[in-house]
């Protein structure tokens, strides 16, 4: 079974926050201050945060920014992942992916299921890997925030957790 190995160093990583909607504002953003305490709480530091509207270009700008700035190695959005004429963010990272991670997605989608049941199947949910930097979108609830990072990221994004881990390979990620 999965676990933490606490006889190994902790290694704190460098995560981005994005939120993307049109109505959100950093006073009212509760999915972002959701995956920021979290972040914090696990030892890794938020090294930048902003809210976007829910535009594909600036989405990917943002997106671009991110994954060229060598002091962040980790982006999470919140918000954008519907089947609505808006909900962009899904097409905005995968326009950015170097090499998508379909499985993050599906076990999203999997654990989800457990709590929402099949209203799961409205969330695109995904992730991927661009220029050395993982990316991830989750969808814009509380609960899917939470979810995601709990049952997730809060795993992978630990050096220490076992057999093996997003952080133990980032230094391969950009290799040829």
């Amino acid at each position: 079974m999965a676990k933490i190995d606490e006889s190994r160093p902790f290694v704190s990583v460098n995560i981005a926050v994005l939120t993307a909607s049109d109505s959100r504002t950093l006073e009212n953003d509760t999915s972002g201050d959701i995956l920021v305490s979290r972040i914090e709480a696990k030892g890794h530091k938020v090294a930048a945060r902003a809210i976007v509207k829910d535009d594909f270009d600036a989405i990917v700008a943002q997106l671009n920014q991110w994954c060229d700035d060598p002091e962040i190695d980790v982006v999470i959005s919140t918000g954008g992942t519907g089947v609505t004429g808006r909900d962009v963010t899904t097409e905005a990272h995968q326009k950015v992916y170097d090499k998508e991670i379909p499985g993050f997605g599906e076990l999203f989608r999997w654990l989800s299921f457990a709590k929402i049941g099949t209203s799961t199947v409205q969330s695109r949910a995904t992730a991927g890997v661009a220029r050395g930097t993982y990316m991830f979108a989750l969808p814009g609830s509380n609960g899917a925030c939470k979810d995601a990072w709990d049952d997730i990221l809060f795993y992978q994004l630990d050096i220490r957790h076992r057999p093996c881990n997003f952080v133990e390979l980032m230094p391969r990620l950009t290799e040829k």
